[in-house]
């Protein structure tokens, strides 16, 4: 017997791979937080901050979103925002997330590393039973910050290694190389740490080879700029390096003019391991699976190619075996919708 069918029933199964928590912090909780701190916001009220998500560049957007931390103050402040993505996540598809948080942008206002990374785990911790979302945890550290913070931060981070599975680098990405961050990354290594970060987004193709070469990682985030050197794109096939590509993000940040102009297509037909992501959420309108969608309509995905980068997304993870098979697995069974009468 032989079925027709049609288009893919539903989100399918992912994992996100770049997802900045405090990039999920969207305007109403954010002035409930704001309240419940008893801080002021600049902004008449959720409307007007929203309307404020209008970005020239990386900067610009850094500017609000370091803004907008100074609600984040207790632990159950963070548990609340893991909550709200997890939440959001799991209708999107999402069954696994390894989530950046950004420390150094709290602990310099004062809150405790440990404030950040309990709240987080109150709600990581329960989020595979609440959400069927299982989770990891990378800390990032901010580029534009000396390396020294860096290492201080790790240190601080010590007695919470527990709860922390990589380390990444991220905020403004020119002018702040990789290898500038060569002993805080040998750090995290001999500290049993998986190793990311950000390159060629904004930052030339050169940052990808360096965060591999001095850094030691394992998946490039971002990384669109790859394809400006054919040398770098066909180590990455070879090497099948992940790069988690954010397509929403680069239109909202500048690096790709519009959506119907990514490289996404031409990276997957070259061979590259690319999943997609959302980065910041809020800020940069949809979540994983808005993507998704916006990579069907502006591109014209095919079911076929969807499907590829949610089984990419899985085996770009840190999940162990156990838990990939189990993934792919639901991937494999996801269903898709029949279209008529099953035909003998």
């Amino acid at each position: 017997m032989r079925h027709t069918t049609g288009p893919i029933a539903g989100p399918l199964p992912k994992a996100e791979l770049h997802l900045h928590i405090e990039g999920t912090l969207e305007p109403e909780l954010a002035f409930a937080l704001a309240e419940r701190n008893r801080i002021d916001l600049p902004y008449a009220g959720p409307e007007e901050l929203r309307a404020a998500y209008a970005f020239s560049d990386l900067q610009s957007f850094l500017d609000l979103y370091y803004q907008l931390t100074a609600v984040l103050q207790t632990e159950q402040d963070f548990a609340d925002l893991a909550d709200a993505y997890l939440e959001r996540a799991a209708a999107q598809g999402v069954r696994h997330a390894e989530i950046f948080f950004d420390p150094q942008a709290h602990t310099a206002r004062g809150v405790d590393i440990g404030t950040v990374v309990r709240g987080l785990a109150r709600s990581l911790d329960h989020s595979e039973e609440r959400f069927g979302v299982s989770t990891g945890l990378i800390l990032s550290f901010l580029r534009d910050l000396p390396a020294e913070d860096a290492l201080k931060t790790l240190a601080d981070a010590g007695p919470y290694l527990d709860r922390i599975s990589a380390v990444g680098l991220d905020s403004a990405e020119v002018g702040h190389p990789p290898a500038k961050f060569a002993e805080v990354y040998a750090a995290a290594r001999a500290a049993g740490l998986r190793l990311v970060a950000h390159a060629g987004e904004e930052g030339p193709p050169g940052y990808i080879t360096e965060a591999l070469d001095v850094l030691g990682v394992e998946r490039i985030d971002h990384g669109i700029r790859c394809m400006e050197d054919p040398q770098l794109v066909a180590r990455l096939v070879a090497e099948q390096i992940p790069l988690t590509v954010c397509p929403f993000s680069n239109v909202r940040l500048r690096c790709v003019d519009r959506l119907e102009e990514h490289p996404l297509p031409a990276m997957l037909e070259a061979g590259l391991l690319v999943t997609v992501n959302s980065d910041d959420p809020s800020y940069f309108g949809g979540y994983v699976e808005d993507n998704f969608r916006g990579l069907r309509e502006a591109l014209g995905l095919t079911d076929e190619q969807l499907r590829l980068l949610a089984r990419n997304s899985f085996l770009a993870s840190f999940v162990d075996d156990a838990r990939r098979a189990e993934l792919l697995a639901e991937l494999d069974a996801h269903a898709l919708v029949p279209a008529g009468r099953p035909e003998v």
